[in-house]
């Protein structure tokens, strides 16, 4: 917009007020507390220093307020970060005197996180806890919590008010000094919910940062929550690290060992590193192209920007409705490659031209030149810079046919600018742009709908069934590409119904627009009937958070083979609820990065945030060949954490991109994983209008544990790519990354997650079966993948399924044999110790034996030493082990998976499809393998069993002789037990275990033979 022709002003956005609404309804089961058995409850709420509180119910240990108590949030923004402590109390005027004070009854303590906005709230009962490790609390308290924003209304100024000067005690004081007009202002629930976006630095995503991550020397902090705030204020030093060192490229040996990496930008940054700095700043030159007016006549203009290395072109103009053809728009960025050594003498050429399908060439129109060291660098905290016009000029030749004006803007900036997510790139292919993008996701939030089956009513069944022949009637329920049957029903003796009482689990994604279908067949003959369905709305299903009775409705079917003009064909009985006490797992249980519940209101507050740079990949094998012959490749990075997806953008035809993308995340349970993937990008080559879908390659992934950071400190390595592919595992290249975990040390908050229950509290109190949480992992693996693959640019099907490890649960022998060196290698401590034991009774090494001789008489004379003795070892034990603790994170290791000599054919068994394409011949060939290794665990088991059987009968007079030896000596050992003092036969039997070589005798012992000797059951084996 011209300066001359001003925008019409905008109306000023109303003034709007937060409101917190805690609704105190009930508690239950609270302790007695007044000397008579009984309590006088009340609640105290205290939220931002405004505290309220309930009446006072006598002498009820399950009061029923139902009384709301409403704050003011001072500052919504910061609401996530606010706390809200509930306290229960005794009222001690209640209690006949018989008591001093109030007594403290249990506290809920919240965050703001947990708040759901109106029209989302439930009862949700909070277990009381305690104020010291001293008290003793019980019980429970229930409460609905939200929260609204009011508008307020100013009334409308007088109208001579900005004409006639104040007036002392005029009616013009009065009217001001009247109360605003209060209006409720409620937001509706969003249509497609999703998780409020989490904050990015380094590269801006939706929405922009509000920090520089250029180095500065005093960076602003993050709104953490307190704890976290406290730990912001430590100096650098104490919450960066150490800089370390390394190489720059993958070695030539194929090392599949994680590196240290060095400090890439060490000379550009002071020798502290800034917070929130994890990758290298890179520049770029920004045009912004908005729009044109006053151009010569012209059909198709667009705009060619041109430096010293680059030249890209715009978009088509754009012609707004009843607008001038000569004022066209682009609105369009461009983000350019810059250096200050190469570029600083440079000049930036933007011109107009009219492409004309009348002429095979094109039209100047004019063009504007700068140079670019007078283009302004702008840092991320300033605000956009402002376009502005500029005259179009040409040469002496052009000046007669050359008119109109260019509104744009051009500055330096860097990739944590808020334009660079939507720039256009010089080196991205034009029409595929907006695949290379990089953007930020989230998956959908995911509900457990269970549906409990309980009766059917008045089913129409055929007659005339054969005499003794039952109808076999079962339900079937579908929502959208899950399916579940029931098990057959019973019927009633005396009436007609038929019963099931069973629960079906499915997976629902919000929006919740999907149908449940229910459908009653009967399976009695050989083709099934349907006797009728039910289709019941998603959305309309009750959502519970804990493990509350829901009630059963009655339903009526429809449809069905007798059913003839909507006659009434029976009615099925159901009780269904949507499950938001659960984590709907779409991820392998051990490899989880949250395990927060569905329902918001159960969300604890964070521990931490986890910050991960993506730096660069290094030696990048050719994954698609060019038109000349040569390889190419465009790889771009995915990571994922929580319900959290990050994508960078895709370097085209690059073996050693950089990315230098930094992304965060909140971290509520450090004891999880994140997930960085590297993909070559196939999709921005498909043409969409053929149908033609190429899904992207994988080039490898690594893992992270976040409880394997040390917090507050800086790991900046190198991990290999690895694929493993059907001819064995191949090195595609090296990513290097940097990542810091920063929360508080040793914090109560932070050190409590690791004595809470690792699931949220409904797996344990209605858990579900491995194999149905198995096939519900499933369905939720593909929602997500559905809703990924519809964003722009989507996450293909394959990228979700090779991030969230959807194929972990196949077959393969060489997981089996991973599986087995594991257990091989944890056994391997109670080996060594038994093998250093017979190291000390063979006397091998004389001193240690002498000593162990004597710190078992010193233990045996003195019992009470046993324990701390056996607490202590193994304190000396975790220090000595300090020296060799792992210095940076681990990645994949090869080793452990058994990839490195894996045998051809089991590798052509693993990548096998299910059920099985391979050649019958093949196929019993694998079929013979896999009953050789059943016969060997088979016979393992067998071995377990003797041993067992044969402790069972020593006392079970299976063999009689055996059993009179075996009694005869404990009646002996009693005897001796009963005379001798105890710490005497400890000695005894302890110098005997560690008696000289030439004492003993090379046979197994007395006591072996025996036990060996004894009868078991598998001479009883058909």
């Amino acid at each position: 917009m011209s300066p001359e022709n001003p925008p019409p002003p905008q109306p000023p956005p109303p003034n709007t007020v937060r409101k917190l609404i805690v609704e105190v309804i009930e508690a239950r089961e609270l302790l007695p507390k007044d000397g008579q058995g009984s309590s006088s409850p009340y609640v105290v709420a205290d939220f931002d220093g405004q505290k309220r509180r309930t009446s006072t119910v006598p002498r009820n240990l399950n009061p029923v307020w139902n009384e709301p108590l409403e704050f003011v949030v001072s500052d919504p923004k910061t609401m996530e970060f606010e706390e809200l402590n509930v306290e229960v109390y005794n009222d001690k005027k209640m209690s006949n005197g018989n008591a001093r004070k109030n007594h403290f009854l249990g506290r809920v303590k919240l965050y703001g996180s947990q708040f759901v906005r109106r029209g989302e709230e439930g009862l949700v009962y909070f277990n009381l806890e305690k104020k010291s490790v001293f008290s003793w609390i019980r019980g429970d308290l229930g409460m609905k919590i939200y929260y609204y924003d009011e508008i307020l209304e100013e009334p409308p100024p007088p109208p001579q008010a900005a004409e006639q000067p104040p007036q002392e005690g005029g009616g013009g004081g009065e009217e001001a000094m009247k109360k605003p007009v209060m209006a409720v202002m409620e937001e509706p629930p969003p249509t497609m919910p999703m998780p409020m976006p989490e904050m990015v630095r380094g590269v801006v995503h939706e929405p922009p940062p509000a920090e520089n991550p250029l180095p500065m020397e005093n960076p602003p902090p993050p709104e953490f929550s307190p704890d976290l705030r406290r730990m912001q204020s430590v100096p650098g030093p104490a919450i960066v690290g150490e800089r370390v060192k390394v190489m720059r490229r993958p070695a030539a040996n194929g090392d599949y060992s994680p590196r240290v990496i060095p400090g890439k930008f060490a000379g550009d940054l002071p020798e502290k590193i800034p917070a929130f700095d994890l990758v290298e700043p890179m520049q770029y030159l920004f045009v912004r192209i908005v729009k044109a007016r006053g151009l010569s006549p012209s059909e198709h203009p667009h705009v060619r920007v041109r430096t010293s290395g680059d030249s890209v072109l715009t978009k088509p103009a754009v012609i707004p409705p009843a607008t001038d053809p000569a004022n066209p728009e682009w609105n369009q960025v461009f983000a350019l490659g810059y250096s200050k050594e190469t570029s600083a003498n440079s000049t930036l050429e933007i011109s107009v031209w009219d492409s004309s399908s009348e002429r095979s060439s094109e039209r100047f129109l004019g063009g504007v030149c700068f140079d670019l060291s007078d283009v302004p660098v702008r840092d991320p905290p300033d605000s956009p810079l402002a376009p502005q016009w500029y005259h179009l000029e040409g040469g002496a030749a052009d000046q007669n046919r050359i008119s109109g004006d260019l509104q744009l803007s051009v500055w330096i900036g860097t990739q944590a600018d808020d334009a660079f997510p939507e720039s256009w790139s010089a080196d991205a292919p034009q029409p595929f742009v907006s695949y290379t993008r990089p953007k930020v996701y989230q998956s959908p939030k995911l509900w457990y709908l269970r549906v409990t089956v309980i009766e059917a009513q008045d089913l129409h069944i055929i007659p005339n069934l054969p005499p003794l022949t039952a109808p076999e009637i079962r339900i079937k329920a579908q929502l959208g590409f899950q399916s579940v049957r029931t098990r057959r029903g019973s019927m009633s003796h005396h009436t007609s119904a038929f019963h099931w009482n069973e629960d079906l689990i499915f997976v629902a994604g919000e929006p919740l627009e999907d149908s449940l279908i229910l459908l009653v067949e009967d399976r009695t003959g050989k083709d099934t009937l349907l006797l009728g369905h039910v289709l019941i709305p998603v959305g309309s299903v009750e959502q519970r958070i804990d493990e509350r009775h829901v009630a059963a409705k009655w339903y009526n079917l429809e449809g069905g083979a007798s059913d003839a003009g909507g006659s009434y064909t029976g009615r099925l009985h159901l009780r269904m609820c949507l499950e938001g006490g659960y984590h709907v797992l779409d991820e392998a249980a051990h490899l989880c990065s949250d395990f927060r519940p569905t329902a918001k209101q159960l969300w604890k507050p964070a521990v931490g945030i986890l910050e991960l740079g993506i730096l660069g990949a290094r030696g990048l094998l050719p994954m698609k060949s060019k038109g000349n012959g040569k390889g190419s490749t465009d790889a771009y990075c995915v990571a994922k954490y929580g319900k959290k997806w990050v994508r960078t953008r895709t370097v085209t035809d690059s073996f050693d991109p950089r990315w230098n993308e930094q992304y965060t995340w909140q971290v509520y349970d450090p004891c999880t994983v994140l997930t960085v993937g590297v993909f070559d990008n196939w999709r921005m080559f498909a043409d969409p209008a053929a149908a033609d879908d190429k899904p992207d390659c994988r080039i490898g992934k690594v893992r992270i544990r976040v409880s394997t950071l040390e917090s507050n400190k800086v790991y900046m390595n190198s991990y290999p790519l690895t694929v493993l592919l059907r001819g064995g595992l191949k090195k595609m290249g090296e990513i290097e990354l940097a990542v810091r975990f920063a929360c508080p040390s040793l914090l109560p908050d932070t050190c409590g997650v690791y004595g809470q229950p690792l699931l949220p509290r409904m797996h344990y109190l209605r858990p579900l079966g491995v194999a149905q949480q198995e096939a519900l992992r499933g369905a939720a693996t593909k929602m997500v993948a559905a809703w990924l693959a519809r964003s722009e640019p989507p996450l293909g099907p394959e990228v979700v399924r090779y991030m969230l490890d959807a194929d972990s649960n196949i077959w393969s022998m060489r997981k089996s044999k991973a599986n087995w060196f594991r257990i091989v290698a944890v056994l391997a401590w109670a080996v060594g110790l038994a093998k250093w034991l017979d190291h000390i009774r063979r006397w091998r090494n004389p001193v240690t034996t002498v000593l162990v001789h004597v710190l078992y008489l010193v233990l045996v004379w003195y019992p009470d030493l046993i324990v701390p003795t056996g607490f202590l070892y193994v304190v000396l034990i975790g220090v000595w082990y300090y020296r060799f603790r792992p210095k940076i994170p681990a990645g994949m290791d090869v080793k452990l998976s058994q990839v490195d000599s894996v045998d051809p054919d089991e590798l052509d068994e693993e990548f096998d499809t299910f059920p099985s394409s391979r050649p019958p011949d093949v196929i019993r060939v694998r079929y013979d393998r896999l009953r050789i290794l059943a016969a060997r665990v088979q016979t393992v088991l067998g071995d377990f069993a003797t041993q067992g059987e044969r402790i069972q009968a020593l006392v079970s007079w299976r063999d009689p002789r055996a059993t009179k030896l075996f009694i005869g000596v404990c009646l002996i050992i009693t005897i001796v037990l009963y005379v001798v003092p105890p710490k005497m036969v400890a000695v005894a039997l302890g110098f005997y275990f560690l008696r000289h070589p030439m004492f003993r005798d090379p046979m197994p012992a007395t006591g072996l033979s025996f036990f060996r000797r004894l009868p078991g059951l598998s001479d009883r084996l058909i």
